[in-house]
C-alpha cells in the first residue's frame, strides 16, 4: 500500500524519510491493515449502516478523544446522515462505550435492537467506535513522538499518576455462569450477549478465513465474523502489532495490552495478556502486583523504573482523551527505548483500546467450571 494512502500518516503529519516513517514501514503489516480496516469501513456503507452513519459516530467518538484532525476527516464523510432515533441510540452507545467501556451492559444492546439496530450492524457499529478509539491514539502517540527526537537531553518532570479503573463485580454472568471478580492470570471463559454465527452460516471462502486465523471454534471471532472483512482487518494488524522481530520486546508489549485492560477494566483481556507478559519476561511477581491494583491507585507504583516508565506511556495514552506527553516518551528514551521500540508500544496500547472495547461492549468472561467449583468449595471450607 502506497504511502500516499495512509491516512494515520497524514493527519499525524508523519514526515517520509523521519525515524517514525521508517519504524511504520519496519511495522509494514500493521501500517497497511490499519489502512485497509479503515477502507473495509469507512468506503462502503450498508442499507442498515449507511457510510454516513458511520461517519458521523466516527467523528463524534474522534471529537471526544480530542483528535481534530480525525474528528474533521470523518466531519466531510457526514454528508446525508440524518439524527434518526436509530442514530441518536447508537451515538448514546458509543459515548459509554468511549468514555467508560466496562459501563456497557446487555440492556445497552437491547436498546440498540430497539432502535432497529440488527446483529450484523450492531456488530459494525462497536467495531466502528473501538476502530476510532484505536486510530484516535496513534495519532495522539505518533504527534508527541514526531516532536521529539533521540539527541534532546531534558530534565524528565513528574507527571501525574494514571491509576487502575473500576471492574464488574458481579458474582454471577448474564447465563448464570461464575464470574470472576478480580484480576487474575488464571485462564477464562467469555460468554458472548449476541448470538455468534454459525460456522456453517458463513460462505466456504469465509470458513477458510476463519480456519486459517484459528477463529472457528471461537464464539468471540464468530461474534465478530457478522462483518468478517472488518475482522480480517483487524486480525491481520493484531499480528503485525504484536508478532515481529526487533523493536519493543514481545513480553513488554504484552505488558503494555495488561496495561490498558486494567485501565479500562477489561479483566478477560487482562487474563490472557497477563499470563503470556508473566511466561515470556519471568517477572511473575512484577505482573501480579500490577493484576492487584486496585481502582483508584497507582498502576505503577512498586515496579522497576523502566516498567514504570512503560506503564505510565501506556495508561496515559490509554485514558479518554489520551494524555501521553513528550516527558513519558523522554522518560521512555532514557531506558533505551529506540523510536521504533516506542512505535510497538503505542501501538500495543493502541490496539487494547480497541480489543477491551470489544470485548466489553459484547460479552462478559466466566470462570469454567473445574475452577469455579473449586473456588466453591475453598470458600465453603473457610466459612466452616
Amino acid at each position: 500500500m502506497s504511502n500516499n494512502n495512509d491516512l494515520i500518516q497524514a493527519l499525524a503529519a508523519i514526515v517520509e524519510g523521519s525515524a517514525l516513517a521508517d519504524s511504520r514501514h519496519t511495522r509494514q503489516a500493521a501500517t497497511d491493515h490499519t489502512q485497509g480496516c479503515y477502507e473495509v469501513l469507512f468506503t462502503t456503507g450498508t442499507a442498515r449502516f449507511s457510510l454516513a452513519e458511520r461517519a458521523t459516530v466516527a467523528a463524534q467518538v474522534a471529537e471526544w478523544h480530542q483528535v481534530n484532525t480525525l474528528a474533521q476527516h470523518y466531519q466531510t464523510l457526514t454528508t446525508g446522515a440524518e439524527l434518526t432515533p436509530s442514530l441518536q441510540a447508537a451515538l448514546l452507545f458509543a459515548r459509554h462505550l468511549t468514555f467508560e467501556p466496562v459501563s456497557v451492559t446487555p440492556q445497552h444492546l437491547q436498546a440498540l435492537q430497539q432502535a432497529g439496530w440488527q446483529t450484523d450492524a450492531l456488530i459494525t457499529l462497536a467495531q466502528v467506535i473501538a476502530f476510532v478509539s484505536f486510530q484516535s491514539r496513534l495519532i495522539a502517540g505518533f504527534t508527541v513522538l514526531n516532536t521529539i527526537t533521540k539527541t534532546e537531553v531534558h530534565q524528565i518532570k513528574t507527571l501525574p499518576a494514571v491509576t487502575a479503573g473500576r471492574w464488574n463485580l458481579q458474582a454471577r454472568t448474564t447465563g448464570n455462569r461464575c464470574a470472576p471478580q478480580s484480576f487474575t492470570r488464571k485462564e477464562l471463559g467469555w460468554e458472548p450477549w449476541l448470538p455468534p454465527k454459525p460456522f456453517d452460516a458463513f460462505t466456504e471462502a469465509q470458513q477458510q478465513v476463519l480456519i486459517r486465523f484459528g477463529h472457528q471454534h471461537s464464539d468471540y471471532f464468530r461474534l465478530l465474523g457478522h462483518d468478517q472483512p472488518v475482522l480480517e482487518q483487524r486480525t491481520l494488524i493484531d499480528k503485525g502489532i504484536f508478532y515481529t522481530p526487533g523493536g519493543l520486546s514481545r513480553a513488554e508489549r504484552e505488558l503494555a495490552a495488561t496495561v490498558v485492560s486494567k485501565v479500562n477494566g477489561c479483566i478477560y483481556c487482562a487474563s490472557v495478556h497477563a499470563r503470556k507478559a508473566s511466561q515470556l519476561s519471568k517477572q511473575t511477581e512484577e505482573i501480579a502486583l500490577l493484576l492487584q491494583v486496585q481502582p483508584g491507585d497507582e498502576l505503577s507504583a512498586g515496579q522497576s523504573e523502566r516498567w514504570q516508565a512503560v506503564i505510565e506511556a501506556v495508561a496515559a495514552l490509554s485514558l479518554t482523551p489520551p494524555r501521553l506527553t513528550q516527558e513519558h516518551l523522554r522518560a521512555l528514551q532514557q531506558h533505551s527505548l529506540s523510536t521504533l521500540a516506542i512505535t510497538d508500544l503505542i501501538q500495543s496500547a493502541a490496539f487494547f483500546a480497541w480489543a477491551n472495547r470489544l470485548m466489553l461492549a459484547l460479552g462478559e468472561p466466566y470462570i469454567p467450571e473445574q475452577e469455579a467449583i473449586e473456588a466453591g468449595d475453598a470458600v465453603t471450607r473457610a466459612s466452616a
